[in-house]
């Protein structure tokens, strides 16, 4: 399993890279494996502004449904399109190719109160 360091994390196991004042969201490589198998994802917050720790859409695998929670507040800018037709890019690649949204930031101050990879790994790990 990878933690890249240059990321943030969260307790329900999304990451988060920031970009200036934008910001990319995914789920982690713990949470993919977790899942199993990715079928469907569904976002339907672009250009909704979804406060820190409201769901933002949800990803199916062939286990089951699990809600997405957003790390920190912001503005849903975008949706990755290539994982509405290749949801399983969320397996393969969790930090690459398998993003899940764009996000404009409220406060890009809020990412700092998030977990570093070495807690992140740490909170997995236990």
């Amino acid at each position: 399993m990878t933690f890249p360091t240059d990321l943030k994390y969260t307790k329900d196991h999304e990451w988060i890279r920031v970009e200036g004042e934008e910001a990319v969201v995914g789920i982690t490589d713990f949470a993919q494996r977790e899942l199993g198998d990715i079928v469907f994802i569904d976002i339907n917050t672009i250009g909704d502004e979804v406060a820190q720790n409201d769901v933002f859409g949800t990803v199916e695998a062939v286990k089951t449904v699990s809600d997405l929670f957003m790390p920190v507040t912001g503005t849903v800018l975008s949706v990755n399109e290539q994982i509405d037709n290749s949801p399983e890019l969320v397996n393969q690649d969790p930090y690459g190719a398998g993003w899940l949204v764009r996000i404009k930031l409220n406060d890009p101050a809020d990412v700092e109160g998030l977990l570093s990879a070495t807690d992140y790994e740490a909170q997995v790990a236990g």
